[in-house]
């Protein structure tokens, strides 16, 4: 059974632990913004872990992003400092360099490599400013891989990746989040189709079927394994290979305790 209580106080203390080792008391979290459940209880719970003086937001709509005015909503509700990057021109000359070349099949380029670019604006205002970018997938989405690899996918630190969107929900209620935040149909501002619209199931038969092991329909119970088999790379550290060297020098010992 989940606990929203418990879990929002071991996170606010998860957060406060990792920049306390992995920064200084001047270190921001860096957080996407859209508005949704994910990115607001993220950045909320970044508010509470630092202080609101140590959370930016960045908000990056590809051209006119219709729901950009929640995530504006959400920054000014949590009173913290933001800024709105606009991607379009860098995604669509990139992609548009891409696809001259490669007319055709192209169609993982196109929607993924706008996800890049957001994440490397993401770790560029980072590198302005001196943060850490908050990843803010959450599990359901990783079991089926719908999220970017070296995108979305990326990040620094991960509040919500071991939690289902139905416990992410009942987290945004503990921490008091209005009802326009949490509730927010998810959709990536990106290809114009909610999440659930682009995945052909929904998300409460996604997080039964990951808690209790339960779907009814079995085409959507083969779907969701073969998407949970096929995207597994994108949770697994990059595969590194070994030499067969049995010296072992002072810096390998040093690497490699």
């Amino acid at each position: 059974m989940f606990d929203a209580k418990t879990t929002k106080t071991r996170l606010v203390d998860w957060i406060r632990a990792y920049f306390e080792k992995n920064g200084d008391d001047r270190t921001f979290a860096v957080v996407g913004l859209s508005g949704g459940k994910d990115s607001s209880v993220t950045a909320t719970l970044c508010c509470k872990a630092l202080g609101k003086e140590r959370v930016f937001g960045v908000l990056m709509p590809r051209g006119i992003q219709p729901d950009i005015d929640m995530a504006l909503s959400l920054a000014a509700h949590l009173s913290i400092r933001h800024e709105v990057i606009n991607i379009g021109d860098a995604a669509d000359a990139l992609l548009g360099a891409i696809t001259k070349i490669f007319p055709e099949n192209n169609g993982g380029a196109v929607i993924n490599t706008p996800a890049r670019i957001r994440m490397a604006t993401l770790y560029a205002v980072s590198a302005c400013i001196g943060g850490r970018v908050a990843n803010t997938c959450n599990l359901s989405e990783d079991w089926v891989g719908y999220a970017t690899k070296f995108g979305d996918g990326a990040g620094d630190f991960s509040p919500l990746s071991h939690l289902t969107v139905t416990e992410v929900k009942a987290l945004g209620r503990e921490l008091g989040l209005p009802a326009k935040f949490v509730d927010k149909v998810p959709i990536d501002g990106l290809c114009g189709k909610t999440d659930e619209e682009n995945l052909g199931f929904t998300y409460d038969t996604l997080d039964r079927y990951i808690r209790e092991g339960v779907c009814e329909d079995e085409a959507v119970r083969q779907k969701i394994d073969t998407m949970h088999k096929y995207n597994l790379h994108k949770l697994t550290l990059m595969p590194s290979f070994e030499p067969d060297i049995t010296s072992a020098g002072a810096l390998q010992n040093t690497l490699h305790p």
